[in-house]
């Protein structure tokens, strides 16, 4: 199954983990930093600052843009839209995909789809993916509707964010660090852009326990306890070994 939306480059045969880290968690210019899980060389970086509203740029490491995602004004299912590169005003470039609200009702817990223009398999027709589940607590599916190598109408998971565990030490990450598992022949870059729109969309909701008390996650959590994020914030290589 070959879904290349921004390049074969970034499409490989096997499944691919990403560890998907935000960066300057405490000051101006949030961004993030994805590195490969099984080698922990950095894979893409964005850096985002609040003057910039309204556009992310995915980059490689070197800082050269793969993607622009630019929300799209006015718009009441809060649309986004992806071009290859780095869009630039006043030229007439044309979005590779569209990402909006599948409803202009139901807040942060409205359904999300990605519409890929043009098509990714034999046929020109466009390409509808539908984002299911919870960003926020970092836990949802990204779905293809149908196959489009396969004569089938079935939803088919290409891509999936999940809470990012260390084994090793039996700890869950804080959701500031998360998993982004992408199937074979995805499109990496595609899928974290995907991402970088969830982020601005749907944001951050705090935790509600099943005593209805607000939980607000700050801290790496242990499966036996809790621990501090600090050390893995000074190794970043940690969290992907």
């Amino acid at each position: 199954m070959g879904l290349a939306v921004i390049s074969e480059e970034y499409c490989t045969e096997t499944e691919r983990e990403l560890t998907v880290r935000k960066t300057s968690l405490f000051a101006q210019g949030d961004g993030f930093a994805v590195y490969d899980h099984c080698s922990g060389e950095l894979t893409f970086r964005v850096d985002i600052y609040p003057a910039v509203s309204g556009e992310l740029v995915l980059m490689d490491p070197n800082g050269k843009p793969i993607l622009t995602v630019r929300k799209k004004r006015p718009s009441l299912h809060n649309r986004w839209e992806g071009f290859l590169g780095e869009k630039i005003d006043g030229q007439n470039q044309k979005p590779l995909f569209t990402v909006r609200r599948s409803t202009i009702f139901g807040g942060g817990r409205a359904g999300m789809v990605a519409e890929v223009h043009g098509g990714v398999g034999p046929t020109e027709a466009e390409t509808e993916y539908r984002i299911q589940g919870s960003f926020p607590q970092r836990s949802c599916k990204v779905l293809l509707e149908g196959n489009p190598d396969r004569e089938e109408e079935e939803a088919v998971v290409v891509a999936e964010i999940k809470r990012k565990v260390v084994a090793d030490a039996h700890m869950v990450l804080s959701k500031d660090v998360f998993s982004l598992l992408i199937a074979p022949g995805v499109d990496a870059a595609f899928a974290m852009g995907l991402v970088l729109v969830l982020d601005q969309v749907c944001g951050d909701e705090p935790e509600v326990t099943t005593e209805g008390s607000v939980h607000s996650e700050d801290r790496l959590v242990g499966l036996n306890g809790v621990g501090n994020l600090s050390k893995f914030e000074e190794h970043p290589s940690e969290l992907v070994m």
